[in-house]
Parts: C-alpha cells; structure tokens; sequence
C-alpha cells in the first residue's frame, strides 16, 4: 500500500478533476467551442447549456492497468471544463458533435432584431394631433 501511495504521489495521480485544452472562437452567426479530449465514447461526455454559462464534463476511462509508469502524461478520470459566452444566443440551433479526439459545439449567437415602436397616433381609435379631427 506505501508503494502504490508513493508510485501515484511520484507521477502526480490524483482524483482531481482536470480541465481539458480548450477553444473557444466566434464566426458571423455563432459561438464555436472545441474540446481536445481523444479516446471517449458516447455516454462518457455531458454537454449543458445554462444561461451564458457552458458545461463540458465527463470521465476518460484508463483502458490498461498497468504495474508502473515510465512515463505519464496522458490524463485520465474526471474532466469539467466550463466557459462563459458574453454573446447573447438563440434558444435553439445549438449542434455538438464528437470526431478524431475532439468535441465541438456550435451556439447560435442572437441575431439583432428590429423592435417596432407603437405611437399614439399609429394606434386605433388614438386622438389626432393637438389639432383634433
């Protein structure tokens, strides 16, 4: 037990959850985020959208056990990453997709909309100017 305790303190093995390479990029209709994190299969990921607020979280699985370590720098076991969007976005037209090691998810951003302005005097039945009839 002292050995294995000492083998993973040496290699830096921990339960921590980790934070996979990230990017996050905008084109003219939306938000672009990519997540580098090879080896996982359907059911291992979460994708949650809350508000401005995006969620990527899972678990990649060691597939070996192995006696010891030459060297480690693959990581393993829980991973989150989380990324705020300053864009405003569509309730719907949000895409993700899994290919060669890398999760990409596609937010539609908000498009502008013209706001129509009522006045008095456009609406029916409304007085007409300070004049009257």
């Amino acid at each position: 037990m002292y050995q294995e305790n000492l083998r993973d303190l040496r290699w830096g093995i921990s339960e921590a959850v980790w934070r996979p390479p990230t990017d996050v990029y905008e084109t003219d209709d939306s938000v672009v985020v990519v997540v580098e994190i090879a080896g996982l299969s359907e059911g291992d990921y979460a994708v949650t959208l809350s508000g401005r607020m995006l969620l990527i979280s899972g678990e990649r699985r060691d597939p070996a056990e192995r006696l010891a370590y030459q060297q480690m720098e693959i990581r393993h076991g829980r991973f989150r990453t989380q990324v705020h969007l300053p864009w405003a976005l569509e309730p719907q037209g949000q895409q993700a997709s899994y290919a060669n090691g890398f999760l990409k998810v596609v937010l539609s951003k908000a498009q502008v909309r013209r706001v129509p302005v009522r006045t008095s005097e456009s609406q029916p039945g409304a007085a007409q100017g300070p004049e009257g009839n």
